[in-house]
């Protein structure tokens, strides 16, 4: 009886110790991990505008951090596309739906993108990235996914460069100007497409990865309509 008290009681002090020195060592790191978080987000959006190396080499985090600061600005448009007096930080998804965050990307005052957050359901996860939209309104820069839970070797593959780099230079609106968003189909564009001048609003499925994609294909075109009213006027 007395060893099996003893037992217990080493095992509550153990489990007691273990309790207070994971829950200092949550609170001592969460500033460092809320960095990191935010540098993620800021290597995202840089990358979505093609900005992941300099002189060939990755960007590390002092260039994240420079660079961003350079050359990102933000704003909250509401559901019409207009600019509003919102900060991006004080939107609370769940009270200010009815306004949409938009980055962009400027060189010495002049607009090189405009950036998107997107966001829906693939095969197994919620699947997070960023779209960056060129000046014109209408063709792709750039698409980043950097948060999923597809499956490693098949959906994982969309954060994939020879994935994402199918993306560049697709349109998403038609010759009349109305938006038909980027469709990813079940294996190569040219076996699907025959139709030459239509390929430039799809690109190649991943193998193994129908239902990513459908997933895909839908949220990115839901999302581009929130957006929508906004690239109208900038393609006017």
């Amino acid at each position: 009886m007395h060893k099996n008290s003893f037992t217990l009681f080493f095992a509550a002090i153990v489990t007691i110790v273990c309790s207070l020195l994971l829950a200092g060592a949550a609170t001592l790191l969460r500033d460092r991990q809320q960095e990191n978080v935010e540098l993620d987000k800021r290597t995202n959006i840089l990358a979505s505008a093609g900005m992941t190396e300099i002189n060939g080499k990755p960007l590390t985090r002092a260039d994240v951090l420079r660079i961003y600061e350079e050359q990102i600005r933000s704003m909250v448009i509401d559901k019409n596309g207009n600019k509003t007096d919102k900060s991006i930080d004080e939107l609370d998804p769940k009270e200010d739906g009815e306004y949409l965050p938009l980055y962009y990307c400027v060189n010495k005052d002049s607009i090189e993108s405009y950036i998107i957050p997107i966001s829906g359901k693939g095969l197994w996860s919620t699947i997070y990235g960023y779209l960056a939209i060129e000046p014109d309104g209408k063709t792709v820069k750039g698409i980043t996914f950097y948060q999923h839970g597809e499956t490693p070797g098949l959906g994982g593959e969309i954060e994939k460069e020879w994935f994402t780099n199918n993306f560049k230079g697709k349109q998403i609106v038609d010759e009349q100007g109305n938006l038909t968003s980027i469709t990813v189909v079940k294996g190569s564009v040219k076996d699907k497409i025959s139709d030459v001048s239509k390929r430039k609003y799809y690109v190649d499925g991943v193998s193994g990865a129908t239902l990513t994609g459908r997933g895909l294909t839908k949220f990115l075109k839901e999302d581009l309509e929130k957006y929508e009213p906004f690239f109208k006027k900038i393609r006017k």
